[in-house]
C-alpha cells in the first residue's frame, strides 16, 4: 500500500543519512496521520477535517465532561 512505501522511503533516507525530510502528501484519513508519523514522517499534508478528526475521540469527550463536572463541584466548595 501507499503507506508501506512511506515506511521503504523513511528506511532509505535513515540508512543514507541523506539530508531530506520525508512528505506524506493528501493524506485523508486521521489512521494515516498516525501511521506516517509513527513510520518517522516528517511533515503530513490533509484537509482540516482530518486535522479535526484525530482531536475527536468518545474518550476524550467523557473525560472532558467529568472533568468540567469536578472542576465546578470543587469551584462550589470554595464558596
Amino acid at each position: 500500500t501507499g503507506m508501506n512505501l512511506i515506511r521503504e522511503i523513511v528506511d532509505v533516507f535513515d540508512n543514507y543519512e541523506f539530508g531530506t525530510e520525508v512528505l506524506v502528501a493528501s493524506v485523508r484519513h486521521p489512521i494515516h496521520v498516525i501511521e506516517a508519523a509513527r513510520m518517522g514522517a516528517d511533515v503530513v499534508t490533509c484537509p482540516p477535517a482530518v486535522i479535526e478528526q484525530c482531536f475527536k475521540h468518545p474518550l476524550t469527550d467523557i473525560g472532558l465532561e467529568r472533568f468540567l463536572k469536578d472542576w465546578e463541584k470543587a469551584q462550589a466548595a470554595k464558596v
